[in-house]
């Protein structure tokens, strides 16, 4: 029991400096690429996008094949590895002269990012059946910190010296690296290890394979929809933040750690509370409706308490999310863990790429000078669109699945 309770807290940590990272980016990230590139602003945007779209392509193309790789040697030395990338990754950004210096730090991120497939067979494999959910529910809740810790370390930090913030995050990073390396066991035991398979490793090619598993497509298109309305506030929030309320760098931070201590305690404290109490089936069933109402009430809050207050029920819907992805893992067998979460993995990268391509053009359509409408909550809007989709298919394929009605 100590030793799953070390490598449960290895594996938290390690998506945790994952996802500072991603924190870290928010809040400088528009000041940072004005330095390196002397522009202003309305390109520093594009650049964002761009920067985005090349962290994310890597996540998408890395995902198969690191899940493969482990589901052949093992959880451990994948994850080590990406963890000691991570660290030289954070002082490429901190070093970087130039902005193609910027692209190729967000190259190997994405790539070292992929590592959340692993972390997830990780949990997989020292997880029974009935505590997957809550176990998956980590995930969630070093998000939701990443994302407490993050912006605080951009924000502030930055403000003293705007590089100053990638040094810190990867002395984290090369610190849970050692603690990795010298407490933490392999997870996966040999006789559930098997040969590599190339094809698995094409992204998206393993999906296929999933058609096989009764109503599984179903809820991974409601997990994917989800995740893609997820993607409007990493996209858009610092820039409503400016555009609505005109908020500066440590205000967008704060609202970001706000974000994160909701998140956190949601999916950190709840979800195993409420799929014990409830029920998976409740549980995925008025997660996303909570979810879907406060995605939607973010587009009509026009003062920050509005938009703080519409966070709670945006928080309490995030319930769904590790359930969901804890039924989805137990129809398949122990020996496919790595290759599914490389596929889910694989799904979320996908959706941080179109999310910069849906809702980024969407929050510029309706905030321009010669729009005739002025919307600037739109992205949110449809946001919503997309999880009251993703509500009706999730509806459809549990009911369809054997999952308890309780």
């Amino acid at each position: 029991m100590k030793t799953k309770n070390t490598a449960l807290l290895f594996i938290f940590i390690s998506i945790l400096v994952d996802v500072i990272g991603i924190g870290i980016i928010l809040p400088i990230i528009p000041d940072l690429i004005m330095e390196l590139t002397g522009e202003g602003n309305h390109m520093a945007i594009i650049y964002g996008m761009w920067l985005t779209t090349a962290f994310a392509g890597m996540q998408f193309l890395f995902s198969p094949i690191l899940g493969e790789i482990s589901d052949r040697f093992g959880r451990r030395p994948i994850l080590l590895l990406a963890l000691l990338g991570l660290s030289i990754d954070y002082l490429i950004h901190a070093w970087a002269p130039t902005i193609i210096w910027l692209f190729i730090g967000r190259f190997l991120a994405g790539i070292t990012g992929a590592s959340f497939t692993v972390a997830s067979a990780y949990i997989a494999d020292v997880s029974t059946k009935e505590n997957k959910a809550k176990n998956f529910g980590l995930i969630g809740a070093a998000f939701g910190i990443g994302f407490i810790i993050g912006p605080g370390i951009g924000g502030f930090f930055g403000e003293i010296d705007i590089r100053l913030p990638f040094y810190i995050a990867a002395g984290l990073t090369f610190t849970n690296f050692l603690f990795g390396y010298f407490f933490v066991p392999e997870s996966l035991t040999p006789e559930n290890r098997r040969p590599i398979v190339f094809k698995k490793m094409i992204p998206g090619v393993s999906l296929f394979a999933l058609r096989n598993y009764k109503g599984i497509l179903l809820l991974i298109s409601a997990f994917f929809l989800a995740n893609l309305a997820g993607q409007a506030l990493p996209s858009t929030w610092s820039y409503y933040g400016i555009e609505r309320y005109d908020w500066s760098p440590r205000q967008i931070g704060l609202s970001l750690m706000v974000v994160g201590l909701l998140v956190a305690i949601v999916q950190g404290f709840l979800v195993g509370k409420l799929v014990t109490k409830f029920g998976k089936r409740k549980v995925i069933i008025y997660g996303f409706l909570l979810w879907t109402v406060g995605m939607f009430l973010f587009s009509f809050a026009t003062e920050p308490w509005m938009l703080y207050a519409f966070l709670i029920p945006y928080a309490l819907g995030g319930i769904a999310g590790p359930t969901v992805q804890g039924v989805i893992s137990n129809q398949v067998s122990e020996k496919e863990q790595g290759i599914l979460q490389g596929s889910i993995t694989g799904l979320v990268s996908i959706t941080a790429i179109l999310g910069q391509f849906i809702f980024a053009p969407v929050f510029y359509y309706f905030i321009r000078p010669e729009a005739s409408i002025y919307f600037p909550g739109a992205p949110y809007a449809l946001a919503a669109a997309f999880l009251l989709a993703a509500f009706i298919l999730a509806f459809t394929a549990i009911k369809r699945m054997n999952v308890e009605p309780e």
